[in-house]
């Protein structure tokens, strides 16, 4: 199947926010990193003009490896005309988040932890917003 971040971003976030209001803190969770992590991926592929490289192919945060999707996208935007305008905080929201985490059980979850994820990826949904507003998407 062909990939479509900003279809996944969407989604993932619509069904986070689903989540987060039932209380079902750990997918919620989840499911804020994932769509975080697509909707900078769909940033950055329209930024760079076309698909992405391997190296661009990482989660909102890796474990043990100081890359990481957030760092990939301040790195590559900063160099970019846009970088005033398509910035992101400095702070990776998702730095205490890892994908490995879906396997976590749900008691490691509480709505304090997830609401910091939240802002992260709504962060990243409102950048995707603007630069579909300003015609990049």
């Amino acid at each position: 199947m062909k990939e479509d971040f900003l279809d996944a971003h969407q989604r993932h976030l619509d069904d986070a926010e689903r989540l987060f209001q039932a209380q079902r803190w750990a997918n919620a969770d989840h499911l804020y990193g994932v769509a975080a992590e697509c909707g900078l991926k769909v940033l950055l592929e329209k930024l760079k003009g076309g698909s992405l490289d391997k190296g661009d192919r990482l989660h909102i945060m890796e474990d043990k490896k100081p890359d990481n999707a957030w760092v990939r996208y301040q790195s590559y935007i900063s160099g970019h005309l846009l970088a005033t305008k398509m910035s992101l905080p400095q702070f990776n929201p998702f730095s205490n988040w890892l994908v490995s985490q879906r396997y976590a059980h749900q008691s490691n979850f509480d709505q304090t932890k997830v609401q910091g994820h939240q802002a992260g990826a709504l962060a990243v949904a409102a950048l995707v917003k603007k630069a579909d507003k300003e015609g990049l998407l």
